[in-house]
């Protein structure tokens, strides 16, 4: 299993911080996230340990799925499938003038 953060996304004042975790093997991405919201305020504790000299203030951490790499491999077997075949070219030079 894979866990990695793909971005984060903090509000102005610096009181919010939404994560966004890309998960591998997806399938049991809903799961861990779970957990990892369970725990959000004992892991905003390790952040604030190691930020407590930088921030006056440690942003609540929430937490999303990020989906955006299942997304592109729809996309990418979206393309790999075969296209229908085209129809024939009409010969549009030989119109009849009336």
């Amino acid at each position: 299993m894979l866990i990695s953060v793909s971005h984060v996304r903090v509000s102005p004042d610096l009181s919010v911080a939404r994560v966004h975790l890309s998960i591998f093997p997806s399938a049991q991405g809903p799961e861990l996230l779970a957990n990892i919201n369970a725990n959000a305020t004992a892991i905003r504790y390790d952040v604030a340990q190691r930020l407590r000299y930088q921030l006056r203030r440690t942003p609540e951490l929430t937490f999303y799925i990020d989906d955006s790499l299942d997304y592109i491999e729809h996309i990418d077997e979206l393309l790999q499938t075969d296209k229908p075949a085209d129809k024939p070219a009409t010969d549009n030079s030989e119109k009849e003038d009336n």
